[in-house]
C-alpha cells in the first residue's frame, strides 16, 4: 500500500496577529474563550495563553468576571488561573460557568 505524501499546510494571509485581533475583539465586549477562538481561529488553550500575555501588559487592565458554580452559586472570586475550574469546592459539582474577560485601558 502507498503511502500518501500529505502537502503542506499554507496558512491564511492575516492582517493582524492573534493578540492583536483577541484585543480588538474584547474592546467594549465581555466574551468567553469558547466566543474568542472560532473568532481568532486558534485553540482554545492559545487563547489561553494569549490572555496571559495581555494581562502582563501595564497599558491594559484585563478584566475577569469569575467563574460561578451553577448548582450552588460559589464564585471563584479570588481565582488566579484563567481557566475555568474543574469543580466546586463546595457541592463538588462540574456544572461551572466559563469565566469571562474584557479589557479597559489605564
Amino acid at each position: 500500500m502507498k503511502k500518501r505524501i500529505k502537502e503542506p499546510a499554507i496558512p491564511s494571509a492575516r492582517q493582524e496577529t492573534v493578540r492583536q485581533s483577541i484585543l480588538s475583539l474584547l474592546e467594549g465586549k465581555t466574551l468567553s474563550v469558547k466566543e474568542l477562538s472560532p473568532e481568532v481561529s486558534a485553540s482554545e488553550k492559545e487563547v489561553y495563553d494569549h490572555l496571559e500575555h495581555i494581562r502582563m501588559k501595564k497599558d491594559i487592565q484585563l478584566v475577569v468576571t469569575a467563574s460561578e458554580c451553577r448548582k450552588c452559586g460559589y464564585a471563584f472570586r479570588k481565582r488566579e488561573r484563567l481557566k475555568k475550574p474543574g469543580k466546586c469546592p463546595i457541592c463538588k459539582k462540574e456544572s461551572i460557568t466559563e469565566p469571562l474577560f474584557s479589557i479597559r485601558k489605564r
